[in-house]
């Protein structure tokens, strides 16, 4: 997967809220994080109504060790204890027929450093498949890497059965987890796909496709976290 040509230096969107234990019940944050100013802008333009409680939008940075520091940063602080954490933006695919702006809903996150698992896919997947009709919906392993993947690297990874790739979602989870036990998700939109690799031309048809699909997507997660808060029977 190319990145971007207008990633920035990381920042994040100040939560403002107060710490959790003087916050009224089922106010608990959620905390998203997302690594390029292109995602990022995304994620501003999109419509933010419906939150269930405090929500902190978070831009790490490009790669894994990025994502590690800025999560450790921000988790910290103490109006984000307990922070359920979703990590999206952009991947590539590895299975065969993923198109620019598909969705992949990661059931788990892989890097060389451990596994982590995530909590509540089948609502994402419902919530995702309602909002955006005719939108592929992928479930599935996500895997990380610390560079850009192509070719025979992208089989290679797709044959341990992973269905996507990005280099910051890992990170971001395992570091969330090793923080608190916490409700933890990553859904990211193909940008690009075995059959359709970024190229020049490419870039812009699948950039714009995958721009649009992130910056719908913010409700659902909204109704992720709303459902992740509910208290267990």
């Amino acid at each position: 997967m190319a990145a971007p040509p207008d990633a920035v230096p990381p920042d994040a969107v100040p939560p403002g809220t107060a710490p959790p234990d003087t916050a009224p019940p089922g106010t608990a944050p959620l905390l998203i994080a997302c690594a390029l100013g292109i995602e990022h802008l995304a994620l501003r333009l999109g419509e933010r109504g419906g939150a269930s409680g405090p929500v902190t939008v978070v831009r790490t940075g490009m790669g894994p060790r990025a994502a590690e520091r800025s999560l450790g940063r921000v988790l910290a602080d103490p109006a984000l204890a307990g922070a359920a954490v979703l990590a999206t933006g952009f991947c590539a695919g590895l299975a065969p027929g993923m198109h620019p702006g598909d969705l992949v809903v990661a059931e788990e996150t892989r890097d060389p450093r451990g596994t982590v698992g995530c909590v509540g896919t089948e609502a994402l997947v419902k919530e995702l498949t309602r909002a955006l009709p005719g939108r592929r919906v992928h479930t599935g392993p996500l895997t990380g890497s610390d560079h850009v993947v192509r070719g025979q690297e992208r089989a290679d990874l797709a044959a341990t059965g992973a269905i996507a790739v990005d280099m910051e979602s890992a990170a971001t989870l395992l570091s969330a987890l090793r923080v608190g036990v916490r409700p933890l998700a990553a859904v990211r939109v193909v940008v690009d796909a075995p059959e359709h690799e970024l190229v020049r031309i490419g870039t812009v048809r699948g950039g714009i496709s995958a721009f649009r699909v992130l910056r719908s997507v913010l409700p659902t997660f909204f109704e992720w976290h709303r459902n992740v808060l509910l208290p267990r029977r």
